[in-house]
């Protein structure tokens, strides 16, 4: 048996050798973004989420907290939370189960096969089982309202994360502050 802390640190190494964009809160291993994409053929399909993700101490033992940063319109999801209802991560997480299955099987799968029977958003899910085209019309809104990803947009966060890397970096601060109070001089 693997402590909590070495599962941590296996899981969250392969979430950040993996395809997926990982970004860690304060270089802290038990909480991360995570973007994700929505699945093909489906009215997700071109959006672009942020996920975001906690590990409790007692992971693998005890499931991970999931939630969507951005809005998405879907019966398992609270649209202002953004918290998930999933049973695989809510009732039946087992420590066999890792990140990249929550990113490769039980997001996607919970995207293209909602349970309206069991909803966080009981908007979403009553236009699901009444009108499944102005369901999917909705989806497809709120994907291009909240979820679209520009060239932009990736250019201002890469810079962002830029910013937030050199934080730890003592050596790179003193010269940008030197090089500031230069061109202050020069003004």
């Amino acid at each position: 048996m693997t402590s909590p802390r070495r599962r941590i640190e296996t899981d969250v190494l392969k979430m950040l050798m993996s395809d997926y964009e990982v970004t860690l809160v304060n270089d802290n291993r038990q909480e991360f973004y995570v973007r994700f994409k929505g699945p093909a053929e489906t009215p997700f399909e071109g959006g672009v989420w942020k996920v975001h993700v906690e590990l409790p101490d007692q992971y693998p033992y005890k499931s991970p907290s999931i939630g969507f940063v951005n809005r998405i319109f879907h019966p398992n999801i609270d649209e202002l939370s953004g918290s998930v209802c999933l049973d695989v991560i809510n009732q039946t997480w087992s420590p066999m189960y890792d990140m990249i299955n929550i990113f490769e099987s039980f997001l996607p799968q919970l995207l293209r096969y909602p349970n309206a029977s069991d909803p966080l958003n009981g908007e979403a899910a009553a236009l699901l089982l009444r009108e499944p085209k102005s369901y999917e019309q909705k989806v497809r809104e709120y994907v291009q309202k909240y979820a679209k990803s520009t060239e932009e947009e990736a250019d201002n966060e890469s810079e962002d994360d830029d910013a937030l890397s050199s934080v730890g970096s003592y050596a790179e601060d003193d010269e940008e502050d030197a090089q500031a109070a230069g061109q202050m001089d020069d003004v």
